[in-house]
């Protein structure tokens, strides 16, 4: 199968309104929808996040969710030198010293959880790296919990808010779910409460999500489109998470008046309009295969992590733990035997994806 064909399948088999949503106005660069702006080219998707005022705790954005599911203090709803310096923070916890410090804790889940491929057996990928995620971020946060258990809570969490969010009569049912489970995440990871319970959520939510989400698929690609070769060019690992953009789409809302560029003159945004900044279309995944002899530039590619002050502190993590899996599967050139749409997830991705070593 071809590589952008079986990617296509994780939105139409888990998210086919988000993909319809997505595909909608993709050769617009801004489209308005009544109060609703979709944003798809680079520079207004920039501009969307570094030149318009945000609310970020409105009805309908991460960060409005995020509050009311943790009632913590969070990245999200911090503003000046608060967020300033909570970011400073959890970006030396993320940095090039923690992502060399947790990297051994991930690479022997590898060397375990791929092993069966050297002796001719099958491995499903979304286990191996759920088991990974969930590891990391247990180290990343100080945590003595079970990996595989604290990666498990993180995803009902994220998948139960996602769900709190659609319309129709079970809404109120999907949020007091997604608050059980919320709570379930807390009681792991800030067992004792406090102000910092909220932060510790949403950097295990994010870290396990964005991980099982990407990883994956990003494997998958390399298989079906024999991208092996470049396993050892960071460049490969660049551009799988540009074409996956595993958080396709940012929901934000403004807080004052703007203007986002177009080549038709510019398209003002009013206060309270809720923008869809859509990264999948901002880096051209929605076109442009993967190619690690000639990338995308680097402040494109870098797109699918947010940019200027709310961009996502673990990218570098991201990045360092997609080579080491793609390193460790290049020798054996695995293929894709069998994939399976996760339905149920908070972002795209694959509930099992089954492959066969070909070398080794």
């Amino acid at each position: 199968m071809r590589a952008r064909s079986r990617d296509r399948l994780v939105y139409l088999g888990s998210h086919p309104m988000l993909f319809a949503l997505l595909a909608a106005g993709r050769l617009r660069p801004v489209l308005r929808l009544g109060g609703t702006l979709l944003i798809n080219d680079a520079e207004a998707y920039t501009a969307g996040l570094t030149r318009i005022p945000l609310d970020r705790t409105a009805e309908g954005t991460t960060g409005g969710a995020a509050g009311r599911l943790t009632g913590g203090d969070l990245l999200f709803d911090q503003h000046g030198d608060e967020h300033r310096q909570a970011r400073r923070g959890t970006a030396d916890a993320l940095g090039a010293a923690a992502v060399a410090r947790l990297r051994p804790i991930w690479t022997e889940v590898l060397d375990r959880g791929l092993k069966p491929l050297t002796d001719g057996e099958t491995v499903d990928l979304v286990p191996v790296v759920t088991e990974l995620a969930g590891t990391t971020a247990a180290a990343l946060l100080g945590l003595e919990v079970d990996g595989p258990a604290l990666a498990a809570a993180a995803r009902e969490a994220a998948a139960t808010a996602a769900r709190s969010h659609l319309p129709g009569p079970g809404r109120r049912r999907a949020l007091t779910r997604a608050r059980a489970a919320t709570d379930r995440l807390s009681a792991l990871v800030a067992p004792g409460g406090g102000p910092e319970a909220g932060l510790a959520v949403m950097l295990a939510v994010a870290a396990v999500n964005t991980t099982v989400a990407a990883l994956p698929r990003a494997a998958a690609w390399a298989a079906d489109a024999d991208l092996w070769g470049y396993a050892g060019s960071p460049a490969l690992a660049s551009e799988l998470l540009r074409v996956t953009a595993p958080t396709p789409l940012l929901p934000r809302v403004a807080a004052a008046p703007g203007r986002l560029p177009t080549t038709s003159g510019g398209c003002p945004v009013r206060a309270g309009d809720r923008m869809l900044l859509i990264a999948r279309h901002a880096v051209g995944a929605h076109h442009l295969d993967p190619d690690p002899g000639a990338p995308a530039p680097a402040h494109i590619a870098q797109l699918v992590f947010g940019v200027g002050p709310h961009a996502c502190p673990g990218a570098r993590l991201a990045r360092t733990q997609l080579t080491d899996l793609l390193q460790a599967l290049a020798p054996l050139r695995p293929v894709v035997v069998r994939a399976r749409p996760d339905r149920r997830a908070a972002l795209p991705g694959w509930r099992s994806l089954t492959v066969r070593a070909t070398c080794g």
